[in-house]
């Protein structure tokens, strides 16, 4: 990639991926017009408009479109597998990717940087979102 320098070994990655940079999104929902960079996004907001999110947990009334985010905030309720809580305010966390991403909130780590200006994030997703405003 020109804009990051990222590599793709298939053409067709390396077209969806520009998406990042240029902030098309060429696959539009029927239902309500939302644009979407992939068509597997699209894919899955179009169940919200099929009868709303399939999974809802019993415990707090959440509901969950992804099978693996249902599956995920269950074990957060049942205490399976190890908790991982912040030392500095004590929230706890299922898995300890989340918990090193809270972490940032407290020690204002950023380490996604803008490759066009510099600007720092510290949620990869922001940095994506900002890409498109160049």
């Amino acid at each position: 990639c020109g804009d990051c320098g990222k590599s793709f070994s298939w053409s067709s990655h390396w077209e969806r991926h520009q998406r990042i940079h240029t902030g098309e999104r060429p696959y539009q929902c029927g239902d309500c017009g939302k644009r979407f960079g992939r068509t597997s996004h699209l894919y899955r907001h179009q169940r919200t408009h099929a009868g709303g999110q399939p999974h809802v947990c019993a415990d707090c009334g959440k509901s969950f479109n992804s099978t693996l985010h249902f599956h995920k905030h269950q074990r957060a309720h049942a205490g399976d597998g190890p908790r991982h809580a912040c030392p500095d305010c004590g929230k706890a966390f299922a898995d300890g990717s989340a918990l090193a991403k809270h972490r940032r909130t407290h020690t204002g780590e950023k380490p996604f940087p803008c490759p066009q200006c510099g600007r720092r994030f510290s949620v990869s997703s922001h940095l994506y979102r900002h890409l498109r405003s160049h």
